[in-house]
């Protein structure tokens, strides 16, 4: 009775002292420490499995292999599968040896000891690592140790996937933060790009030339689409989906004003389908307007002639297919593309990738590009996130 008292008491102590540790480090260290002031042992050391290199690496220690408080003297290194404590780690089955002497898989650490039990930290078939405690005397340690170790180690591995678990869930929520972050970058530099002042300035040179050939009807018409333009920039910036209908509504409005500032290089059309107002299909923002632009910016560098876009928009359940050809006739030119542009592109590609990081694959963005000599296809496909 006054075993099982005992035996109750040990546990509760370890229980609560692992319990309220907050990281691995001191986790094993309390434990270490514990396994001698509580248990009565003279050597202790805490090993935790690298299933990446397949090594078990001390960690922790109380008695020779620690002379200082939080240190290792000399930390060893074992393969998985070598020696007793490699055998554990690879088994997840505990073991005493009662003669080390006759065990040709014992190896010697810092010196050899005669007892030895092996006890795995082990939760679902997952061997997080190994307590390893050693004697000089034969025969030491007891089944009742076995018990005592065995459960102290359910308790610890129980506090070590606790801690991994929070230590990863907080490296999503920082990861994810980056990531969106850096899409809202993305997005502010995009906004500036296709906001810039030659666009601007030539879009409200345009208006005012029709107020002051007091040409009303068009100088209206271009003032509304340029502020309903600027309203759509303003209220998407920071938002992650758009409704299809008001993306293509965008579209519209941009590649007209591009036109208008071209003076009638290019042509663009776009066909959206039938039903597209009730269809509520909804993709990622500003996917789509940096792609046309970089497109729009290298034909007019390279002086292509009779420039045409066609935009075809097919809406699927769980997905829009956007089909982007694009053709001209060729001009020869020694004119290369623009670093400027290039680099939008890029940038382009690097929002593709920056989204695909925070979706599961079914709900990723994919696209192919194929070009001939006078005609360039782009398909993009594009997750509804309806």
């Amino acid at each position: 009775m006054e075993r099982t008292i005992q035996f109750e008491d040990i546990l509760i102590y370890f229980s609560k002292s692992i319990l309220e540790k907050n990281n691995e480090e001191d986790v094993l260290w309390d434990l270490a420490k514990n396994c001698i002031s509580k248990l009565g042992f003279l050597d202790c050391v805490i090993y935790l499995v690298d299933y990446k290199n397949k090594i078990l690496i001390q960690k922790a220690a109380y008695g020779p292999k620690s002379p200082k408080e939080n240190d290792i003297y000399n930390p060893v290194k074992i393969a998985l599968g070598q020696g007793i404590s490699g055998n554990v780690a690879i088994t997840g089955i505990a073991e005493i040896n009662n003669d080390t002497s006759l065990n040709s898989n014992y190896i010697i650490d810092d010196q050899h000891r005669l007892s030895e039990i092996t006890v795995p930290i082990i939760l679902e078939n997952q061997v997080y690592g190994i307590i390893d405690c050693e004697h000089p005397d034969k025969n030491f340690f007891t089944e009742q140790h076995l018990s005592i170790l065995s459960a102290i180690a359910s308790f610890c591995s129980i506090k070590i996937n606790s801690i991994r678990a929070d230590k990863r869930l907080r490296e999503e929520q920082e990861n994810t933060l980056r990531i969106k972050q850096e899409l809202v970058t993305l997005k502010l530099k995009a906004f500036r790009s296709q906001m810039n002042p030659h666009f601007v300035f030539n879009t409200l040179n345009a208006i005012q030339y029709f107020i002051t050939s007091e040409n009303k009807k068009p100088a209206l018409e271009y003032l509304s689409t340029f502020s309903k333009l600027i309203r759509f920039y303003l209220k998407y910036m920071e938002k992650e989906t758009v409704h299809l209908v008001d993306e293509i509504s965008m579209l519209h409005g941009y590649l007209k004003f591009q036109k208008l500032r071209y003076e009638g290089q290019f042509d663009y059309f776009i066909d959206s389908g039938n039903q597209l107002e009730n269809n509520g299909a909804t993709i990622p923002s500003f996917m789509l307007q940096t792609l046309l632009e970089n497109m729009i910016e290298q034909a007019m560098y390279k002086q292509h002639k009779n420039y045409t876009i066609h935009i075809r928009f097919k809406i699927m359940k769980d997905n829009v297919s956007v089909d982007i050809v694009s053709s001209s006739d060729m001009v020869t030119t020694k004119r290369r593309i623009v670093p400027h542009y290039r680099k939008q592109f890029l940038k382009w590609k690097d929002q593709i990738q920056l989204f695909n990081s925070l979706t599961d694959v079914q709900k990723q963005i994919t696209f192919s590009c194929h070009t001939e000599t006078n005609t360039k296809k782009i398909v993009l496909n594009l997750p509804n996130l309806h």
